[in-house]
C-alpha cells in the first residue's frame, strides 16, 4: 500500500491501461490491452482475463478474476504467478490440456471442439490452434492440442481469441460463428505472416479485427501495412499489443 493509503486509509489507485468501450448488439463491453496476447474483457461487471502473463500489467492491483482463459503452455501465455495473482476461490479457469497437466488447482480443461458454459450468459468454445507451414511446425504442433476460443456473450457477441496459429481450417471454419471481434495473432518466426493474417480475417469477416501477438520478437511486423490491406474487409483497430 502507497504512503497516502496508508496515512489517509485509502486503497491503493487501480492501472490504468488502454482500453475501448463498445456496444455491439445492445451489448456494452469493455477490453483492455496488456501487452502481447494477454488481454482483459469486461461484461456485466464479470471480469475475463486472457494468457495473463506478469509483466504485462500490474494483475495485483486490478479485479479480480470471475474467468480467466489460457491458450496454451508456452510462457508468454500461461503464467502460474499471473493467475494466482487475479484468481479467487471461484475464478473460472479454462485452459488447454498442457496447461491443464502443470496446473495445481481446478480447471476446465478444454480441447478443440470442447464447449463450456461457466455462467449462464457466457459460452466458450476451444477452437484447435496450430501450424501448417513445414518450417514452423515445432512451435505449435496439432497434437499437442493448443487452444483458440470464441467468447459469446449474452448469446449475441461473439469474440474469436486465436492464440497461436495459422489459418488452419478450424478457424476458417468461423465464418459461419457471425465473429463481431476478432484477435488474430501476426508474429514471425511463430504464427501469422501479415499475408497469412489478411487470409484468416478475410475468412471470418469479423466485425472488428484487433491484431494482437505481434511483437517481442527480432522480425517486426507491419500493422499498418495489415490495416491497409484490410481497408473495406473490416474495421481494423491497433493497439499497444506488441
Amino acid at each position: 500500500m502507497g504512503l497516502f493509503a496508508k496515512l489517509f486509509g485509502g486503497k491503493p489507485a487501480t492501472p490504468t491501461y488502454p482500453s475501448d468501450e463498445l456496444t455491439i448488439n445492445g451489448v456494452k463491453l469493455r477490453l483492455s490491452f496488456f501487452a502481447h496476447a494477454s488481454i482483459a474483457i469486461e461484461y456485466e461487471g464479470r471480469h475475463i482475463y486472457v494468457d495473463p502473463v506478469v509483466g504485462h500489467a500490474e494483475y495485483d492491483k486490478l479485479p479480480k478474476a470471475d474467468m480467466i482463459l489460457v491458450t496454451h503452455s508456452h510462457y508468454d501465455h500461461f503464467d502460474m504467478a499471473a493467475i494466482e495473482q487475479l484468481q479467487r476461490p471461484d475464478t473460472h479457469i479454462l485452459c488447454d490440456k498442457t496447461s491443464a497437466e502443470s496446473f495445481s488447482g481446478d480447471c476446465y480443461t478444454m480441447l478443440p471442439g470442447a464447449v463450456a458454459e461457466p455462467y449462464t450468459d457466457i459460452r466458450v468454445e476451444a477452437v484447435a490452434a496450430y501450424n501448417t507451414s513445414e518450417h514452423q511446425l515445432q512451435f505449435h504442433p496439432k497434437e499437442r492440442e493448443d487452444c483458440g476460443y470464441v467468447v459469446t456473450l449474452g448469446g449475441v457477441v461473439r469474440i474469436y481469441i486465436s492464440g497461436d496459429t495459422e489459418p488452419t481450417d478450424e478457424l476458417k471454419a468461423l465464418s459461419d460463428k457471425k465473429i463481431d471481434i476478432a484477435f488474430i495473432c501476426v508474429n514471425q518466426p511463430y504464427t501469422m505472416t501479415v499475408d497469412e493474417a489478411v487470409e484468416a480475417v478475410e475468412a471470418i469477416r469479423p466485425t472488428i479485427y484487433y491484431p494482437y501477438h505481434y511483437g517481442q520478437v527480432d522480425e517486426p511486423t507491419d500493422v499498418e501495412v495489415l490495416r491497409e490491406r484490410l481497408k473495406g474487409v473490416c474495421d481494423v483497430r491497433i493497439r499497444p499489443l506488441a
